[in-house]
């Protein structure tokens, strides 16, 4: 076992960069699928589908991603708990990096047929599988480096990664959208953003390469041997409430980015750049208030925070989805712009949160599977789900904003039960009188 004293810490700035470059890379891996779902994946690998199933085809390869992303942390879990942070954010990076190029690259059903569909299947699952190893590696090593008095702040970085890999997945789509012709678009212009998925890799590979192991797991002397079976046996119950919890969150983010993408463009008749723009704009705000919201997670402590995020989301569904229907830039964004508040004054706190209410020898085990296994009933339904809620209705997809309130309502519950788990002060604790 290396002597934790032996290992020189780094500045928590170059920690939290590194994190924050690496999630970004990740999560633009991931979001340039989904929008590429949205957008086009339909009629070039499912043309012999109407344009309605040949969409619910594509966000179902899109949901493939959500369904591996529980494995991926239970493997590179396994990896965390067993071997340590480090490990985990090579493998993981170099798993979703490669799967997204290699997705640039399959065949459409008309050079090909039935194994294109099949071959992007087999790399969303691979994406999903890195990713889930990723953001577990990621804010472990901040988490466990970090002060715990500005834990929320610190690990706040590495969750401001996925609105940069959002906004750098969707610029670069939004870019060639201008300057390409819809032809040149659907003929090789959709590739060019998985192809750019290798340089990134590299680029995050090089930033991760000189970290330091996390002392939080230097400092464990009897590691698990089979954590996931100790996850099982002694914290299912907190794993359930977490991935409850979480899935409000997952499902705004992909109804907003994804599924108001489609919606927009398909039944509204709104072009790609306004679209693209709107969501963009809202995505940016929220990166930007993600440390703000952090702060004050760990001025007023995690849990009273989530409980205003999921109530904050209940009452701003019907809203946001009025709002979309409208077809116009401004209310579109203001709908937008409300959800993505409401989500990030949760999800700001999630990284600290998550790590503090597992103990060390499973924590990245337990801490990603919970995460998780969230974006399993809210990321990957949500997409499906609405689209077919939508040819069920008017204009208006009120049938969206009711199950979006209702996982928000189902969320709420789940933090209510959850402690909080903000460290208590030092000055605080030394100022309490002494017990019998």
């Amino acid at each position: 076992m290396q002597d934790v004293r032996t290992v020189r810490a780094p500045s928590m700035p170059r920690l939290a960069a590194a994190s924050l470059a690496g999630t970004a890379i990740e999560f633009y891996d991931f979001f340039v699928y989904g929008t590429a779902a949205a957008l086009i994946l339909g009629p070039l690998f499912f043309p012999t589908f109407s344009p309605v199933a040949g969409t619910l085809a594509a966000f179902g390869t899109f949901g493939v991603g959500f369904v591996a992303r529980p494995l991926g942390s239970v493997l590179f879990g396994h990896i965390g708990d067993r071997h340590g942070r480090r490990p985990v954010l090579v493998g993981s990076l170099l798993l979703t990096g490669a799967a997204t190029v290699a997705v640039g690259c399959v065949p459409t059903y008309d050079t090909i047929g039935v194994a294109a569909p099949v071959l992007l299947l087999v790399l969303r699952f691979l994406q999903g599988l890195g990713l889930g190893g990723e953001w577990g590696g990621a804010v472990l090593l901040t988490a466990e480096h970090a002060p715990a008095e500005r834990r929320g702040l610190w690990t706040s970085f590495p969750q401001v990664g996925p609105a940069l890999g959002f906004l750098l997945a969707n610029g670069v789509v939004l870019a060639l959208s201008a300057t390409l012709s819809e032809a040149q678009f659907a003929a090789w212009g959709w590739r060019v953003p998985f192809w750019a998925a290798g340089v990134l890799a590299v680029a995050g590979l090089w930033l991760r390469s000189s970290l330091p192991e996390s002392p939080g797991f230097l400092e464990i002397d009897d590691h698990a041997r089979v954590p996931l079976a100790e996850v099982a046996r002694d914290h299912w119950r907190l794993v359930l409430l977490t991935a409850g919890a979480l899935s409000v969150g997952y499902a705004i983010f992909y109804a907003v980015t994804t599924w108001s993408l489609a919606y927009g463009t398909e039944r509204l008749g709104v072009s790609r750049t306004v679209m693209l723009t709107c969501i963009m704009a809202a995505v940016l705000v929220k990166g930007s208030l993600t440390p703000v919201a952090a702060l004050l997670g760990d001025r007023y402590g995690r849990r009273p925070l989530c409980l205003a995020g999921c109530a904050a989301a209940a009452l701003w569904m019907f809203p946001m989805v009025a709002l979309l229907a409208t077809g116009d830039p401004l209310p579109m964004f203001l709908g937008f712009l409300g959800a993505m508040i409401a989500f990030i004054t949760m999800f700001a706190v999630i990284a600290a949160y998550l790590p503090e209410l597992y103990e060390p020898r499973v924590r990245c085990t337990g801490a990603a599977v919970g995460y998780n296994l969230g974006g399993v009933l809210g990321g990957a339904l949500t997409p499906v789900v609405a689209t077919a809620l939508v040819e069920h209705g008017g204009r208006v997809p009120w049938g969206v904003g009711a199950y979006l309130t209702g996982i928000a309502l189902l969320s709420l519950g789940c933090f209510a039960l959850l402690p909080e788990t903000r460290p208590v002060p030092a000055a605080v604790v030394a100022a309490e009188p002494a017990m019998d």
